[in-house]
C-alpha cells in the first residue's frame, strides 16, 4: 500500500479530487464547473491537498492561509472529506496532521474550520484531534 499527500495544483489533479469532494459538497454536479471554481478561488489563496493510496484519491482538503485581528495568522480549512469507502482507515487523520504541519510551517498560530451542526461523526473526529468548539457560526442568506 503506497500512500502520498500532494497538493492539487493542476486542473487534472483537481478533477481527480472531484468524486471525493462531491461527497461533502453535494451541490456540485459538474466536474468542469468544480474545477473552474477551484481555479477562481486560488486568487483568494484557496489550495487543495489530497491523500492518494494505490492510485486512488482517498481524502481531500481545501484550505487557505489567512490573517485576522482576532486569530492572527491561521489556516482555515474550508473542506475536509474522506472517501466514504475509506473512512476510519486513517486517511482523514493523515491529511489533518499534514494540514497542521503545513500551517505551522507557514507561521500559523491556529487551524480553524466550521462544521455543519448535523455532522456528528466529523465532530468526534475533530475533538479526537484536540480541536475545541470555540464559537458558533451564524449565516444570513442574501
Amino acid at each position: 500500500m503506497k500512500t502520498r499527500i500532494a497538493e492539487a495544483r493542476m486542473p487534472d489533479e483537481v478533477a481527480r479530487c472531484f468524486p471525493v469532494m462531491r461527497q461533502l459538497r453535494t451541490h456540485f454536479d459538474d466536474m468542469e464547473k468544480f474545477v473552474a471554481q477551484v481555479e477562481r478561488q486560488r486568487g483568494d489563496g484557496y489550495r487543495m491537498a489530497f491523500v492518494e493510496n494505490d492510485g486512488a484519491v482517498r481524502a481531500v482538503a481545501g484550505y487557505r492561509m489567512m490573517e485576522s485581528p482576532l486569530a492572527g495568522r491561521f489556516c482555515y480549512v474550508d473542506d475536509l472529506v474522506t472517501d466514504e469507502g475509506g473512512r476510519s482507515l486513517g486517511y482523514g487523520g493523515t491529511l489533518f496532521d499534514w494540514l497542521v504541519a503545513e500551517a505551522r510551517a507557514t507561521g500559523c498560530a491556529k487551524l480553524e474550520l466550521d462544521s455543519g451542526v448535523q455532522r456528528f461523526a466529523a465532530h468526534r473526529f475533530y475533538l479526537a484531534k484536540q480541536m475545541i468548539i470555540s464559537s458558533h457560526h451564524f449565516s444570513l442568506e442574501l
